[in-house]
């Protein structure tokens, strides 16, 4: 999952980044509205965290451009305590949630869960794959109730080929979602990681299969008339 923070208070987006990469997400930051709708223009995000008091253009307008554009990105807004005019127009203009300053880390990084939930579909926070089971608010895979020993890499490919399971992931599309600005990772790693996490799953019997040339593949699960992929 990737986060873009819209965020001029360089130490509170500094302590936001390092407690939402501590959860597993790949987190981009911008300082100004300018920056966060040309990065919202250019490339795919699973979450917006914006600030509204953005200088060169406000966060309500970076929000109305974002929606114009008919993207269903899912918005959390930050706001001064006091800025309950604010609020209201932000959510008029398609907010999903706001949080008022100051606040608990605790409760934003479980309000980024659920709308990361959302963004995904809604729904259980639970994947299913024949035996293997991924808990996407614990972040953590079990096979037979027992976990299994992901690195943070691993847990976020394995979430991206799971919600996709049955189509082709292309190696652009797992640099996207894994990776944040200015990180460098090349063809070859990322044969790495699914490498890694394919000897990791061949117990479960869960497969990665390889579309020479194209990307990724996790085959679907043969139970699924019974047991969904994506669902409790």
């Amino acid at each position: 999952m990737r986060i873009l923070i819209a965020e001029d208070d360089g130490i509170l987006a500094d302590g936001l980044s390092r407690s939402l990469r501590r959860n597993g997400y790949a987190v981009d930051s911008v300082q100004d509205g300018l920056s966060a709708d040309s990065a919202l223009s250019a490339q795919p995000f699973d979450l917006l965290i914006l600030d509204l008091g953005l200088p060169h253009l406000s966060g309500l307008e970076v929000l109305s451009r974002l929606r114009a554009r008919n993207s269903r990105l899912p918005v959390l807004i930050l706001t001064a305590a006091d800025s309950i005019e604010q609020r209201v127009k932000g959510l008029d203009l398609g907010a999903d949630d706001y949080m008022a300053k100051p606040f608990a880390l605790s409760e934003l990084e479980a309000r980024v869960r659920a709308l990361t939930r959302r963004g995904a579909g809604g729904g259980s926070t639970v994947l299913r794959h024949g035996r293997l089971v991924f808990d996407q608010t614990g972040r953590v895979a079990l096979v037979d109730d027992q976990a299994l020993d992901l690195s943070a890499r691993e847990v976020s490919l394995l979430e991206i080929l799971l919600t996709r399971a049955g189509r082709m992931v292309n190696k652009n599309q797992i640099v996207d979602h894994l990776c944040e600005w200015g990180e460098e990772v090349s063809s070859n790693a990322i044969e790495v990681y699914v490498h890694r996490l394919r000897k990791k799953l061949e117990p479960s019997g869960v497969k990665i299969a390889t579309v020479r040339g194209l990307g990724y593949c996790l085959e679907r699960d043969q139970s699924a008339a019974s047991h969904p992929a994506a669902t409790h």
